[in-house]
Parts: C-alpha cells; structure tokens; sequence
C-alpha cells in the first residue's frame, strides 16, 4: 500500500485546509485510515481514525474534536481530513497513516509522506 498526502500549506488562525492522502496498491486489505500529526520537538500523535470497513466509524482527538472531519471516498481510494477552525497550536507536519491486513490478526501500518501544515496567528 502506497499513501501520497496533499493539501498542507500556511493559513492564518480561524481558517481551514483540506488534507488529502491517496491511497494505491492493495487497498482492499485495509482496515483502519487515518491521520498523525507531529509538532516540532513533540511526539507523533494521533488525530484521528476512520475504520474502512462497516459503518465507518470515526474518532478524533480531543484537541480537535468538533473541528476537524475524517472522510473517505472509497470509489478515489482517498481520505481526506477537513480542518476547520484552525489554531497555531495545529501547526504540524500531518502524515496519512493505514493499518493494512496481512495475515489472520496481523496488521501492518503504512506512512505517507506528511504535509507541513502552519497556522499563522
């Protein structure tokens, strides 16, 4: 599986961005998408998950709940996350993440690139 991330750049404060992450290769093996973020000096941490399978149910941190949306189009094999709202303590590289299926109870997760994200105050 192959994650390719688009959409970062700079924005001021109260403004959104879109984040893309495409996915290619066997993507009917994957579970679970999401997003990590990773300030400077700060551990990676989770933004939020969409599990690809059922329902598609979503969770987010709580720094961004009510801010932040995790969608996919399954037809493009594509997630995107809708930021809203933005604060200069969003400001981070963002990296795709998806945990793929590769054996009975056995995953492995695959990283995109990471986008630059910045929020101007």
């Amino acid at each position: 599986v192959q994650l390719v991330e688009y959409g970062g750049g700079l924005v001021q404060a109260g403004g959104s961005l879109r984040l893309s992450c495409a996915a290619s290769g066997r993507t009917f093996r994957i579970d679970t998408m999401g997003w990590y973020r990773q300030a400077p000096e700060k551990q990676r941490e989770l933004v939020g998950s969409l599990v690809t399978s059922g329902g598609g149910s979503t969770n987010y941190a709580d720094s961004v709940k009510g801010r932040f949306t995790i969608s996919r189009d399954n037809y493009k094999n594509t997630l995107y996350l809708q930021m809203n709202s933005l604060k200069p303590e969003d400001t981070a590289v963002y990296y795709c993440y998806a945990k793929v299926s590769v054996g009975v109870l056995s995953w492995s997760d695959y990283w995109g690139q990471g986008t630059q994200v910045t929020v101007s105050s």
